[in-house]
């Protein structure tokens, strides 16, 4: 067997091994998942008028423009809170032996983390759709965005999704236990609440400004929303892609490097 063959093979079973797990134990999943739909719903209901009168200029409450402006970000988030559980899964792997066992066989080595990036990115895609049905089901509608736009919504989505997950194993890897690996992995959940997410970057207090614009989500909150709202994208759009592959790198070789190192 070739070497591809054995990659793609050691990849695929690795890769429906963390989806039964995340069958088995669906409580992680569903308690990450719960947070940005309890503040989609919290926002939108809640804070909807008075926040919706922040991005309109003061134009009055208006519930469903705040909606269609949350969603983009909430969308995002929903990806940071799901690969937060794969650094827990990684932790679980790499302190109760089964990576020990897994490198006295005759697998391609890669295909242990490949196996959890994959199974990592589809649960945040599902993850995603799945909190867009809700807000779709509460008022959200992206008419004027068109099949092209919608097809870059996605791979957008799919690229922060692999970025993410990456370091999120990265950071699974470095923790000595699931806890530490949850806590480590709690900047994916905390930034979004400090991007233009909820409110205008435009709207915040100068001296708080620098930390929403130069960080991940808010280049990539402002493309997406331009893309499902027809809002101006600028340059976010060469930026998100930009971070999303640093990142996507930086998480790659981290991982690579750690886990190697383990293995020494």
């Amino acid at each position: 067997m070739s070497s591809l063959s054995l990659a793609v093979r050691d990849s695929s079973t690795m890769l429906r091994r963390n989806l039964l797990h995340a069958r088995r134990y669906p409580s992680l999943t569903l308690n990450l998942l719960l947070t940005p739909i309890v503040l989609l719903l919290l926002f939108v209901y809640i804070f909807g008028d008075a926040m919706s009168s922040v991005i309109g200029g003061g134009e009055g409450p208006d519930r469903s423009a705040y909606l269609a402006y949350v969603v983009p970000g909430l969308l995002l988030m929903t990806i940071g809170s799901t690969v937060v559980g794969t650094a827990v899964s990684v932790s679980n792997d790499m302190t109760e032996g089964i990576i020990a066992r897994f490198r006295t066989m005759a697998i391609h080595r890669p295909s242990v983390l490949i196996g959890h990036v994959l199974g990592s990115v589809l649960q945040s895609v599902m993850s995603v759709i799945l909190v867009g049905v809700v807000a779709v089901a509460i008022g959200f509608r992206s008419a004027d965005a068109t099949a092209l736009e919608w097809l870059a919504a996605f791979g957008l989505l799919v690229l922060f999704a692999t970025a993410l997950t990456w370091i999120a194993v990265g950071m699974g890897l470095v923790s000595p236990n699931a806890e530490a690996a949850s806590n480590n992995a709690m900047p994916l959940i905390l930034l979004p609440l400090l991007s233009s997410a909820f409110t205008p970057v435009g709207s915040m207090p100068g001296w708080f400004r620098p930390i929403a614009e130069y960080q991940p989500f808010t280049p990539a909150i402002e493309t997406l929303r331009g893309l499902l709202l027809g809002s101006e994208i600028g340059a976010n759009g060469w930026l998100a892609v930009a971070w999303c592959l640093g990142l996507a790198v930086l998480g790659y070789f981290w991982s690579a490097a750690k886990f190697d190192r383990d293995a020494a």
